[in-house]
C-alpha cells in the first residue's frame, strides 16, 4: 500500500487490515518527519501490518527496499501529491506511480486499486492532467484494476468551523450555489477502496464515488454550520472574480518569480473547486448530475460537522485549503 500516512490512506489501511490482509505501507521518507505509524487492526481480526521507508522516484530503490522481491498479491495507492503543482504532480501523481506499476508487475500483482479523483472528469490543471496519464497508464497495463474517483472529503469542508464558531460569517464564492457535491468520510471512502480487492463488480472500472444523502452545496453547509450552533445564518459572498484577479498578478509575477508561479497554481487550483461541482459530469450535457453520482457509506458531512463542535478534533487539511 501507498500513501498511508494520509488521512484516507491511514483510514484505508485501517480497513484492509479488519478485512483479514496483510498489508505492507511503503512510506516515502521525509526529512524531519516523524516515523511512521504502523497501522493497527482494531476489529482483530487478523491481518498484519508492517512499515518500509522508500524512495517512490527512484525505481531500483524502490524494487529493492519496497517490494524487496517479494510476492504480492494487490497494489493499493493512496499517494498523491502534497501541493498539487505541476512539478509536484507529474513526480508523484505520474512518474512515482509508473514505477510503482512497474514494479508491481515483476512483483506478481494481479490488481491495482488507484484513489484518483473525480475533478479529472474536467481536466484544466497539471494534478488532473498527470493523475489522468496515469489512469491511461495503468488501464493499458494489462492488470486488473480498480479507479476510485471520490468526491469531495470532510477535511476539505471543514475550513470555516471555527470561524463560524467564533462568530464570523461563513464566506461563499458567489450566492452559494454555483457548486454541489456529495462528500464523503474518511471511512466510508477505505471502506469502498478495500472493497474493491473482493468486489467483482468494481473490477476493470473507473468508480466515482459519493457519501450518502442528496448533493449539498456551500450555501447548505453554511446553514447547516449555523443551525447546529443554534445561531441564525451570516454569510459574506466572496466574488470570483477576486480570485481571477490574484491569479493573473501571480501569474505576472511568477514570470520574474518561480515561487509566486507555484502560488498562482494553488490558486487556479481554488478557483477550480470554487466553480466546479465534484459530481459526475455528463459528457451529452456537460453539466453535472447528482443523480448519476453513485452514493455509499453512512456518516454525512452534518455528522462530522456535529461531532468537531462536540469536540472532536477537525483533520489537517493540507496545502489545498481555499479558506
Amino acid at each position: 500500500m501507498l500513501g498511508a500516512t494520509g488521512t484516507i490512506g491511514r483510514a484505508t489501511a485501517d480497513a484492509l487490515l479488519r478485512r483479514g490482509h496483510d498489508v505492507v505501507c511503503l512510506v516515502r521518507a521525509r526529512p524531519g518527519a516523524p516515523a511512521p505509524v504502523t497501522p493497527t487492526d482494531p476489529a482483530g481480526q487478523g491481518g498484519s501490518a508492517s512499515v518500509r521507508l522508500v524512495d517512490v522516484a527512484d525505481p531500483v530503490a524502490l524494487a529493492r527496499d519496497g517490494f524487496s522481491g517479494e510476492p504480492f498479491d494487490a497494489v493499493v495507492s493512496c499517494m498523491a501529491s502534497r501541493t498539487g503543482s505541476p512539478k509536484d504532480a507529474w513526480a508523484i501523481d505520474h512518474r512515482a506511480h509508473l514505477n510503482v506499476l512497474a514494479a508491481a508487475k515483476q512483483a506478481g500483482v494481479a490488481h491495482f486499486v488507484l484513489l484518483s479523483a473525480i475533478c479529472v472528469q474536467k481536466p484544466q490543471l497539471a494534478f488532473q492532467q498527470a493523475k489522468l496519464a496515469f489512469e491511461a497508464a495503468l488501464i493499458d497495463s494489462g492488470l486488473r484494476y480498480s479507479i476510485v474517483r471520490p468526491t469531495a472529503f470532510f477535511k476539505s469542508l471543514s475550513g470555516q468551523i471555527e470561524r463560524v464558531r467564533a462568530g464570523k460569517p461563513f464566506l461563499l464564492f458567489g450566492d452559494g450555489t454555483l457548486t454541489a457535491c456529495k462528500p464523503i468520510s474518511d471511512g466510508d471512502l477505505a471502506d469502498f477502496i478495500a472493497g474493491c480487492l473482493d468486489d467483482e463488480s468494481r473490477w476493470n472500472r473507473i468508480l466515482p464515488i459519493g457519501g450518502p444523502g442528496e448533493a449539498i452545496t456551500p450555501r447548505q453547509q453554511g446553514e447547516a454550520l449555523f443551525a447546529l450552533l443554534g445561531r441564525p445564518p451570516r454569510f459574506r459572498q466572496v466574488p470570483v472574480a477576486l480570485l481571477d484577479a490574484i491569479i493573473g498578478g501571480l501569474s505576472l509575477a511568477g514570470a520574474l518569480l518561480p515561487s509566486l508561479a507555484a502560488k498562482a497554481e494553488l490558486a487556479r487550483i481554488g478557483r477550480y473547486y470554487a466553480t466546479e461541482s465534484m459530481l459526475v459530469l455528463d459528457p451529452a450535457t456537460g453539466r453535472y448530475d447528482a443523480a448519476a453520482t453513485p452514493s455509499t457509506g453512512t456518516e454525512t458531512l452534518f455528522d462530522f460537522y456535529r461531532a468537531v463542535l462536540g469536540g472532536a478534533a477537525a483533520p489537517e487539511r493540507g496545502d489545498h485549503a481555499v479558506f
